[in-house]
């Protein structure tokens, strides 16, 4: 089929390029003409583990280019996906300018029968927003029909999840549109659930602010664990062998962060009070995420007593691993927090050391070419974000380089029976704090 996606950021792009990859014509759309010119040279913007050799392997193919002109994708396209940003605003309600924007550009356009996909993350009843626009700006007349069609890509594992979907979920009000969406995601072997638009867009609030919430639930057991000596990841193993619940997002840390999870219960909040039925529940959700990593700096605090003019290194700035992504990161909260109170912090990250020098918050942070080199005469090490790289140190040269070896783990990445034999003080997330025999 012939395909196109307006708005080629992280959702956009991933979507593009494995609809190419499974044998659709795909035109990735963006009004960023430097973005298109590198995607055009090759040069991917974003890191996302595989996403560079399937764009290349499909550009190759002549299945996937990319373009600024909306026109060049409308009238080249049976079905225009819309994936431009849905910002938050200061209100927790979700900036829908973008999507406007693009709706009245494509109605302009618009000749011949087309559906046009909502992808955005959007709040309820976008969908009739975008067919009103277009109606109104449609001044050719042309037949189309909207749909929605939510993503539930995680950064990091974002091919996978797009390739081997758990669902497929079409909010339609048209047999030809839903037809025409079957056959999008045909080779992709998924169930399908059809729905009207209202509940699609429902459905992808309710799945993050649910994940959400089991997060918030066991950093707020964690708390409990470490006041009666329990270990959270013994009980969170014991909830998670219930099938009804399962082990997934039951890990203990610092906080939830990145472009979805907080912009999302923010929103969700947000339209629920617009609606007339306040959804406490989330709010308490937020509280208890923002309270971990303060619960987090009070540790190193007590620990360090003063930070002033303490070398401490930072392992992770982007929000979660195997991503450049430092959005809403409790990495770069910590990172801030720690050098408003004089602390002398070196950070080291994988994948988002780029974007990190770009915050102003952390200007004063210097950055180090590893993680070896991060560790050099600190006096304390805070564990920020779970990469691998991380996990598999030799944490006997870590020891070695330290002033004095102390690590604060705020994802639970090591064993603390093994920290306290190799010697380092380790403070960890809901698991007792161990010190050397």
């Amino acid at each position: 089929m012939d395909l196109s996606i307006i708005g080629s950021g992280y959702v956009g792009l991933v979507t593009g390029a494995c609809f190419a990859d499974v044998g659709h014509n795909v035109i990735c759309v963006d009004n960023d003409a430097r973005k298109i010119e590198a995607l055009q040279a090759g040069k991917i913007p974003i890191y996302e583990p595989g996403l560079e050799e399937v764009i290349h392997r499909n550009v190759s193919a002549h299945r996937l280019r990319f373009s600024g002109s909306i026109q060049e994708a409308v009238d080249n396209s049976q079905i225009v996906f819309i994936a431009v940003p849905t910002p938050q605003q200061a209100s927790g309600d979700v900036d829908l300018s973008f999507i406007e924007k693009v709706a009245r550009e494509i109605a302009g356009v618009l000749t011949d029968y087309r559906v046009i996909v909502d992808k955005s993350t959007v709040p309820v009843k976008t969908g009739e927003k975008v067919a009103e626009s277009i109606k109104r700006y449609n001044r050719h007349g042309a037949k189309f029909d909207v749909v929605s069609n939510p993503e539930f890509l995680r950064e990091g594992c974002a091919i996978g999840d797009l390739m081997h979907p758990d669902r497929i979920v079409i909010g339609a009000q048209s047999e030809r549109a839903i037809d025409l969406m079957k056959k999008v995601y045909e080779p992709f072997m998924a169930p399908i659930l059809v729905t009207d638009i209202n509940s699609a867009e429902l459905i992808k609030h309710a799945a993050n602010s649910f994940l959400a919430l089991k997060i918030s639930y066991i950093n707020a057991v964690s708390a409990i664990c470490e006041a009666s000596g329990a270990d959270v990841e013994k009980v969170a193993d014991g909830i998670g062998m219930d099938r009804r619940i399962g082990r997934n997002f039951l890990n203990a840390g610092i906080g939830y962060g990145g472009s979805c999870f907080p912009k999302d219960i923010a929103a969700f909040i947000t339209i629920s009070e617009q609606l007339g039925v306040p959804f406490n529940l989330l709010k308490e959700v937020q509280r208890i995420n923002g309270l971990q990593k303060e619960r987090f700096l009070k540790t190193i605090r007590e620990t360090l007593w003063v930070l002033r003019e303490k070398k401490v290194a930072i392992w992770g700035l982007t929000f979660k691993p195997d991503t450049d992504d430092i959005r809403s990161s409790v990495a770069i909260d910590l990172v801030a927090d720690m050098l408003r109170e004089g602390a002398h912090v070196t950070a080291y990250d994988p994948k988002g050391m780029e974007k990190a020098r770009e915050v102003k918050a952390i200007a004063e942070v210097k950055f180090a070419s590893s993680a070896m080199e991060a560790v050099e005469g600190a006096e304390a090490l805070v564990i920020a974000t779970e990469w691998s790289d991380f996990a598999n140190v030799d944490l006997a040269i870590v020891k070695a380089k330290m002033t004095t070896p102390i690590i604060f783990d705020g994802r639970n990445l090591f064993d603390p029976e093994t920290m306290r034999q190799l010697g380092f003080r380790y403070h960890s997330i809901g698991r007792a704090t161990v010190a050397p025999r």
